[in-house]
């Protein structure tokens, strides 16, 4: 079910409620893991458990059960699904990086982070889960990819952020496209990564084995989100899927679906801008389609082998049996779905996120249809460290889903509710495609999620304050620049289309800036 929106994609709050009641699914066959895991239940005497989670970027989590499992070969999390439990239902809450991981790091919707874009997270000394575990006598590490601060992305990224509400369109992103690389035995393609994934690695068995005290070690990959793409000028975006034939040899290229597009000119007005800023909008083959998806599959298949390095380095200092292994993602991928790659949208391939958990105490074989997201994540740290859970936070704590044995106090927990909130500020149903706008045939349901996403925010006023945020980011960076404003504005990420028309640009912003924002 699709949130309202107006006419413009600009001018449009998507603050999107999903509210999904789907009956439970059984896994048949599940199978004893190693005794090792034990229980830890309340009463325990055994050791405090460990954490290690690996959060990469970009990946749908639809690839984590089935029919998703079938187009790409990911044993390190089938391995997850059989000693753990895979949430079948789980989401961002804002389906782009830096908010999204605003989110997840602080337990708090993106309204209340305030993280507008890429360019807006938390502050550098917000405390996050991890800084509270560390004050509770955890060992704490982080490698890689945070992204979770203010400050950070290219200026092309925050000026379109800022700029939605102007009357243009202009494509920010390079055509999207593949590039394969290296011969059937290259694996480390994304050589950064694999190189975070190294120093985490290193860091268990030299470091963590010698702890008297639990750890908790957080591994965050750039993969499988799509590569710079420098043919697109000096301010390029990053449109390249690109991987090596060793990985491409773990997808099925028959099971690839390729996806219904509508006409452009029957596209809702936010799908059409969306699609043309990413400049998906020109003809497409359908190899060019079935190639990018099955290169992104194959970067799937490299994460996947990075988080199984992470899990047999555990297992070969013996401490996988007391350590529980989050696997997450900010936001998935469309992979050319609706005529469209990145994110940036409700539509499922591109909010939809993995979430498995394996441990002591989790259970195993085990898959859940409870709706959770990203914010869920704070509180299940602090309980998987029995610390108190603050009450102000927007996530629960999982652990009641998760725990193999209920814990004594497991009553005394906020149960967490049947709907999750996701968030993109910049402008689900039995159709598999989203193809079909459903609010109207359901207005009982859409009154009803309305309402509820009302009580959870004022979104007409947060949108209001988006707007004028936006607007006044962009005259403080305009002011700074003085008179190479015209000369940078001309050559940022839209300059194909820019330097074609500049006046008429230049223009609509002025008559931009000249407008109140009084929403």
């Amino acid at each position: 079910m699709r949130g309202r929106c107006g006419e413009r994609a600009r001018t449009v709050v998507l603050a999107a409620l999903v509210l999904l009641l789907l009956a439970s699914t059984r896994w048949e066959g599940a199978e004893a893991r190693p005794a090792a895991w034990g229980h830890l239940g309340a009463g325990s005497s055994q050791r405090a458990r460990n954490v290690v989670m690996v959060m990469c970027d970009a990946f749908d989590g639809r690839l984590t059960f089935y029919p998703g499992n079938q187009t790409v070969i990911l044993p390190f999390i089938n391995l997850m699904k059989r000693y753990g439990t895979v949430f079948l239902n789980a989401y961002t809450n804002s389906p782009i990086c830096c908010p999204s991981r605003a989110a997840m790091w602080s337990g708090l919707f993106t309204h209340l982070t305030e993280s507008w874009n890429n360019f807006k997270g938390l502050d550098p000394n917000y405390t996050t889960w991890m800084d509270v575990m560390q004050k509770h006598g955890y060992h704490t590490q982080k490698y890689g990819k945070l992204d979770y601060t203010s400050g950070h992305h290219s200026v092309s990224n925050r000026v379109e952020a800022w700029t939605r509400d102007v009357d243009f369109l202009l494509r920010q992103e390079g055509r999207p496209m593949v590039n394969l690389t290296g011969n059937k035995t290259f694996m480390r393609v994304m050589e950064e990564d694999w190189q975070n994934t190294d120093k985490a690695t290193s860091w268990i068995r030299k470091e963590a084995t010698s702890f008297n005290q639990p750890f908790v070690l957080y591994l965050g990959l750039n993969l499988p989100h799509p590569y710079p793409s420098p043919s697109t000028g000096e301010n390029f975006g990053s449109s390249t899927f690109l991987t090596s034939p060793y990985w491409l040899e773990k997808v099925t290229y028959e099971a690839i679906k390729i996806p219904k597009w509508p006409p452009l000119s029957d596209m809702h007005p936010v799908d059409y801008y969306s699609s043309y800023t990413k400049n998906c909008t020109g003809q497409f083959t359908r190899k060019e389609i079935r190639d990018i998806r099955a290169f992104y599959y194959a970067m799937c298949a490299e994460t996947d082998a990075m988080l199984g390095q992470i899990i047999s380095a555990l297992s070969d200092t013996g401490l996988l049996k007391r350590t529980i292994v989050i696997f997450t993602a900010d936001h998935g991928e469309l992979a050319m779905e609706h005529q469209q790659f990145y994110k940036m949208s409700m539509y499922e391939a591109s909010s939809h996120v993995p979430l498995l958990v394996m441990g002591p105490s989790i259970k195993a074989h085990h898959n859940l249809s409870n709706v959770v997201s990203l914010v869920d994540i704070y509180p299940t740290m602090l309980d998987i460290a029995r610390i108190p859970i603050p009450q102000n936070l927007s996530g629960y704590s999982l652990i009641p889903l998760l725990a193999e044995m209920a814990e004594d106090d497991v009553s005394s927990r906020r149960l967490h509710p049947p709907w999750v909130l996701s968030e993109f500020h910049g402008y689900l149903s039995a159709d598999p495609d989203e193809l079909t706008n459903i609010a109207t045939t359901f207005p009982e349901v859409t009154h009803f999620l309305d309402k509820k996403l009302r009580s959870i925010v004022n979104y007409p006023r947060i949108s209001a304050s988006v707007h004028k945020y936006n607007k006044k980011q962009f005259i403080n960076w305009k002011q700074s620049l003085g008179q190479n404003y015209s000369n940078v504005i001309a050559n940022l990420r839209w300059h194909q289309d820019w330097l074609k028309e500049p006046r008429k640009y230049k223009d609509a912003i002025h008559r931009w800036l000249q407008m109140n924002t009084n929403e």
